[in-house]
């Protein structure tokens, strides 16, 4: 074991993991990175084939990336924005309310955060505006919205929310329209009008004192990559505005183009109540887009709740107390600001919308054998998305899974039983034929 090994299992305490079991599956000792490649202390080169835990998008050591950073250092590496402001993260509000048709940014550090902060606004906002009722929350089964306290309250994920259930606020959760779940010869839109006809019956019944609906558009991540038709969105949409429940749009995994979209709620079929909140505009609005991994391509902690010009309006007044009170140290931070304003240059100047849904097509084709594989069942795809379920997996499938895959120089990591493929975008067809040889080598190594 490297000293760097050594020294991380005595002091340091890995997320998600059961220190335990480094024992006999020792963290990996990285010393850089370049591209797609992470490589270790002796110079071994693994694929990163999950992007660091679905942050990184265009690469390590990203050189148009680092640029921007180091731009940046030269001129104000943090200033607090109570009371202050700065360019970089006036510039990214501007740009991401453009690309969205949401008008006002509130900044936090990661994933979860931005879920404690739309929950807050949505529940502030009806208490500013005569409708203190309402203040419970609905999500999907499976969903999976963050691990602090609040996000994990509206979470449906037993592993991460069962010891600490006496902590947390009950929600209710609607069938997910994972279509996974379809019945045998019923349709995934079909399925997923079914759901939303649950959704629509507990909205009639309970809307006087549900703040707002927040959900996973299109990929629930933590459930195994679970897939679902976007019309529910369209109808979600729908619903949640003639009910007057917010819509709290969870893009923090599949935003910035995870979809095959810049963002997964472009993809949503508009009924005609929802088109009319967005004119001009591919798929529906959501009151509140919960953002991050993504956002600064990998590289500094941010995330971003983008808010409705209507809610924003709510809490504009001259009582202190009416005004939003949540804040973090680091909110807007300009080094991170810098690194997403790179992230959006690369998305506009390389048209990479465009060459991956290129890419998808050509991975996709590599992958034919592993979707024909006799152990494969409910392989799916979503813009850069793979998946896909092992029948009969063993005990300890996952941890083996990985480990194998390391020995041959990629890193995967299977939810469960699901194996699934979320790499960087700058992957090229090299790389990809590697991941599937990979990926059927250990699949036909099964016993």
């Amino acid at each position: 074991m490297s000293s760097l090994q050594d020294r991380s299992r005595q002091f340091l305490w890995h997320p998600c993991t059961q220190m335990k079991h480094l024992e006999t599956l020792p963290p990996l000792a990285i010393a850089r990175g370049e591209g797609p490649w992470l490589i270790d202390e002796s110079g071994k080169r693994y694929l990163d084939a999950i992007s660091s835990w679905w942050v990184n998008l265009f690469g390590h050591a990203n050189p148009r990336i680092n640029a921007a950073i180091i731009d940046q250092l030269s001129k104000i590496e943090h200033v607090m924005l109570a009371g202050c402001t700065h360019e970089p993260v006036v510039q990214l509000s501007e740009r991401l309310g453009k690309l969205t048709g949401l008008g006002h940014a509130f900044y936090g550090s990661d994933g979860a955060s931005a879920t404690e902060i739309a929950l807050k606004m949505s529940f502030h906002h009806w208490r500013n505006t005569g409708k203190p009722g309402k203040t419970h929350f609905i999500s999907l089964q499976n969903g999976y919205h963050g691990e602090t306290v609040g996000a994990l309250s509206v979470t449906d994920v037993a592993l991460f929310k069962d010891r600490y259930a006496p902590l947390l606020r009950q929600s209710v959760q609607m069938p997910s329209p994972d279509f996974r779940r379809a019945e045998a010869g019923e349709s995934a839109e079909a399925f997923a009008l079914r759901c939303a006809d649950f959704l629509e019956a507990h909205l009639q019944q309970h809307a006087d004192s549900i703040a707002a609906f927040i959900l996973e558009p299109l990929v629930q991540g933590a459930s195994g990559m679970a897939m679902y038709h976007p019309v529910y969105l369209g109808k979600a949409r729908e619903l949640c505005t003639k009910h007057e429940v917010h819509l709290i749009a969870d893009e923090i995994a599949v935003g910035f183009g995870r979809t095959g979209t810049m963002f997964a709620c472009e993809q949503a079929q508009n009924t005609p109540r929802a088109s009319r909140l967005t004119p001009r505009r591919p798929g529906i609005r959501p009151d509140f887009m919960c953002l991050s991994k993504g956002i600064s391509g990998g590289y500094l902690p941010l995330s971003c709740v983008l808010a409705t010009d209507e809610i924003y309006a709510a809490f504009y007044a001259d009582e202190t107390a009416k005004g939003f009170l949540h804040s973090h140290s680091y909110t807007g931070n300009p080094l991170a600001c810098s690194a997403a304003l790179a992230v959006l240059d690369i998305f506009e100047q390389d048209d990479v919308i465009d060459a991956n849904r290129k890419k998808s097509e050509t991975f996709g084709a590599l992958l034919e054998p592993i979707r024909n594989h006799p152990r494969v069942r409910h392989f799916r795809n979503r813009g850069m998305i793979w998946a896909f379920d092992v029948a009969d997996a063993a005990p300890g499938f996952s941890r083996a899974f990985a480990e194998g895959a390391l020995a041959q120089g990629a890193l995967l990591r299977p939810i469960g039983s699901t194996v699934y493929f979320m790499p960087p975008y700058v992957l090229e067809e090299a790389h990809m034929t590697q991941l599937a040889r990979v990926t059927e080598n250990l699949l036909n190594a099964l016993d």
